[in-house]
């Protein structure tokens, strides 16, 4: 008699490329930090720095999807501003750049899929997530609104192709904050690369672990 093993799971984390004329972006250091302290064993965690250009990020997204099958997606962002961890509820159908992208593109009031729904919500547990970073004391919130520049798009490309390939991998967006180095000078919060990391981490174990959401106020006045 044989015994079967588990399969494995999949993971694939984003994060972006630095923007805006700054030199680093927390979103990738986070995430690589994430793969390299990763204790769990049934888990191949696989990470991709994403470019922060409209024209050709759709393509780099799509391609390792393809690729690599995941079952989990988890793509991270930087807000400059934010002063927790911010788990996006949901995406909108729209491009609007407030600043150009690293290719000099500045999309104004564009569909991200012409003739898409206006919207996707994550599929990630982001209030048990963001229940558990509390108790951990890593601050987090539930985010409204994950803009309208590349991480948004990012976001709602992500889910439309999840819904479009009628998968159950569960995916959605996370914004951290600037590192320190980033707000040296500003009045900018910040939070150390590591408590990103473990943020991120803890947004992968709870979605590993947990099949239905926690019903607990995320919501917000504005």
């Amino acid at each position: 008699m044989t015994t079967g093993t588990r399969p494995r799971t999949t993971v694939l984390l984003t994060g972006f490329e630095p923007f805006d004329s700054q030199s680093t972006n927390p979103s990738w250091s986070a995430v690589q930090e994430v793969r390299r302290t990763w204790a769990g064993s049934d888990e191949d965690i696989h990470v991709l720095e994403l470019p922060v250009d409209f024209a050709s990020v759709d393509t780099v997204l799509t391609d390792v999807l393809e690729t690599l099958r995941p079952d989990v997606v988890i793509c991270v962002g930087q807000a400059g501003g934010a002063s927790a961890v911010r788990l996006e509820r949901v995406a909108i159908n729209v491009d609007d750049a407030r600043i150009p992208d690293n290719q000099g593109w500045q999309p104004v009031d564009e569909p991200i899929v012409p003739g898409g729904p206006a919207a996707y919500f994550s599929t990630l547990p982001i209030k048990a997530a963001v229940a558990e970073l509390g108790r951990l004391g890593i601050p987090a919130v539930v985010s409204q609104t994950a803009g309208t520049y590349t991480c948004n798009h990012v976001f709602y490309r992500l889910m439309h192709e999840l819904e479009r390939s009628g998968s159950d991998v569960r995916g959605g967006f996370v914004h951290v904050p600037f590192a320190p180095e980033q707000a040296v000078g500003t009045e900018f919060p910040s939070m150390a690369v590591d408590t990103m990391a473990r943020g991120v981490a803890t947004v992968l174990a709870m979605t590993l672990s947990t099949s239905v959401d926690a019903r607990i106020v995320g919501g917000s006045l504005q």
